[in-house]
C-alpha cells in the first residue's frame, strides 16, 4: 500500500531524484547516468570467498552513490516508478549472463523474499524489477518471462551484520521449488535474477533449489548421446544482477579469473 500511495501521490506533489534528492523529477540526468554504468555492459563477478554452487554472475553497475540509493529507495521505501529504469539494467546483465543462447526462450527467476518483507514494504522489489527486465528482453526481440517458481521453505534470519560464512549457514536449505515448478523451468535457459549481490550465499542457495528439480542440461542432448551418458553436455547455470560491490569490477591481481566482491545489504 505503501508504494502504491507514493506513486500516486507523485503525480500532483513536487517529485525529487530517488538517487540525490535534486528537486524536478523522479530520476535526475546524473543518477540516470550513473544508473546506465559505463556503457560496456555488464561483467561477471566472484565474490571471496565464492560460495560452494554459486552460478556464473554478471552485475550491471557497482553498488555506490547514485546505484545504491535507488535500490534502496525501490525496495525500502516503495519508489515503484523506478522498476522500468532498474529493469532496463538487469535486462542488460542477463544478455551478459546468456549470450546468444541459440534463440530458447528466457526464464528470469526471481529470488524470493518473504512474505513478511511483502507485506512490509507493500511490493516484491525483485519480482517487479525482473518483471521489467522480461518486457525490456521482448521488446528487443528475445522472448523471455518470470517464471516465480522458488520460495522460503523456512524461516531466515536477518542477514545484516552477518559475514559470509555466517550467511551460507543462514540460508542453507533455505529455498525450494515450488509443485509443478520444474515443468516451467524445462521450457528454456534459466537465469536466476536479483537486484544484488555481496557475498552469494542468497545466489547459490537459489542454484541449490533449482538443481534439485532441474538439472542444468541442454535440451535434446540426452537424445542425441543416448547409450553414451558420458556425452552428456551440461550448460552452466547463471545470473544477474543489477548491482555487486565495486570491487566485484576490479581484477583480483593475484588470478586473473577473480572477482572481489565486498560486503552490503544482501
Amino acid at each position: 500500500m505503501r508504494g502504491w500511495w507514493r506513486e500516486i501521490s507523485g503525480l500532483v506533489l513536487p517529485v525529487a531524484c530517488e538517487g540525490c534528492g535534486a528537486p524536478r523529477g523522479g530520476l535526475c540526468a546524473r543518477c540516470a547516468g550513473e544508473l546506465a554504468g559505463s556503457g560496456t555492459g555488464a561483467v561477471r563477478v566472484r565474490p571471496a570467498p565464492e560460495p560452494a554452487g554459486l552460478p556464473e554472475v554478471h552485475a550491471a553497475v557497482p553498488y555506490e552513490g547514485a546505484v545504491r540509493a535507488l535500490l534502496i529507495a525501490h525496495k525500502e521505501r516503495g519508489a515503484l516508478g523506478l522498476a522500468a529504469a532498474l529493469g532496463e539494467v538487469l535486462s542488460r546483465a542477463v544478455e551478459a549472463a546468456v549470450g546468444e543462447c541459440g534463440g530458447r526462450p528466457l526464464l528470469l527467476v526471481p529470488v524470493p523474499s518473504s512474505r513478511r518483507s511483502v507485506r512490509a514494504r507493500g511490493h516484491d522489489p525483485t519480482r517487479r524489477v525482473a518483471l521489467a527486465a522480461a518486457a525490456r528482453l521482448r521488446r528487443a526481440g528475445r522472448p523471455a518471462r518470470v517464471v516465480p517458481v522458488l520460495r522460503q521453505r523456512r524461516a531466515v534470519a536477518d542477514q545484516a551484520g552477518l559475514g559470509a560464512r555466517g550467511r551460507w549457514a543462514n540460508l542453507a536449505g533455505a529455498l525450494e521449488v515450488v509443485p509443478g515448478g520444474a515443468r516451467l523451468l524445462a521450457a528454456g535457459r534459466v537465469v536466476v535474477v536479483d537486484d544484488l549481490m555481496t557475498t552469494g550465499a542468497t545466489l547459490a542457495e537459489a542454484a541449490r533449489a533449482l538443481r534439485v528439480v532441474h538439472p542444468p542440461f541442454i535440451p535434446g542432448t540426452a537424445e542425441r548421446s543416448r547409450g553414451d551418458s558420458a556425452q552428456h553436455e551440461f550448460e552452466q547455470r547463471v545470473a544477474a544482477v543489477i548491482a555487486s560491490s565495486p570491487a566485484s569490477f576490479e581484477i583480483n591481481r593475484n588470478s586473473p579469473r577473480t572477482w572481489i566482491v565486498a560486503g552490503g545489504e544482501r
